[in-house]
């Protein structure tokens, strides 16, 4: 393949591997499978849901915190978290009359650090391609590692 195709990612000839095909088509899953998915990757897809993921990835805090933290109203943050809560990506705990939000489990938070990890890669190679010095790793990893904690 010349580098033109590589780069544009079109194949030279049309051939579909027939085997191959059929194998992943009888591992594809159920259409609601996929519906959900693209559902949480929406959630995931907004910086301000992600802020308040990687807040919630350091401590328990109640609406009020997360407000302050990111300096939005709690109207604002109320609704996003509504939206995490509905996807079971957070939870609630209420504590006298406050309510405190935490991760759900521990799947979001290596979802959490696996993305922080991929993007460090993303990083990493663009740099390499521009022939320069790679940066920017170093605060990713950092980052990968406090959302850990």
């Amino acid at each position: 393949m010349d580098a033109d195709a590589a780069r544009d990612g079109v194949c030279e000839t049309h051939y579909v591997d027939q085997e191959r095909v059929n194998v992943v088509a009888e591992r594809m899953l159920p259409g609601f499978v996929f519906a959900g998915l693209a559902e949480t990757f929406q959630a995931l897809g907004d910086p301000t849901r992600v802020k308040i993921l990687f807040a919630l990835s350091q401590a328990e805090l109640c609406v009020c915190d997360v407000a302050a933290l990111l300096g939005v109203s709690v109207s604002a943050v109320s609704h996003q978290l509504r939206t995490l809560r509905s996807l079971r990506i957070v939870r609630p705990r209420r504590k006298g009359r406050r309510v405190y939000y935490s991760l759900d489990d521990e799947h979001v938070r290596t979802l959490f650090d696996q993305a922080l990890e991929h993007l460090g890669h993303r990083v990493s190679d663009a740099d390499e391609r521009k022939g320069e010095e790679v940066g920017g790793d170093e605060e990713l990893a950092a980052a990968g590692a406090a959302a850990r904690r």
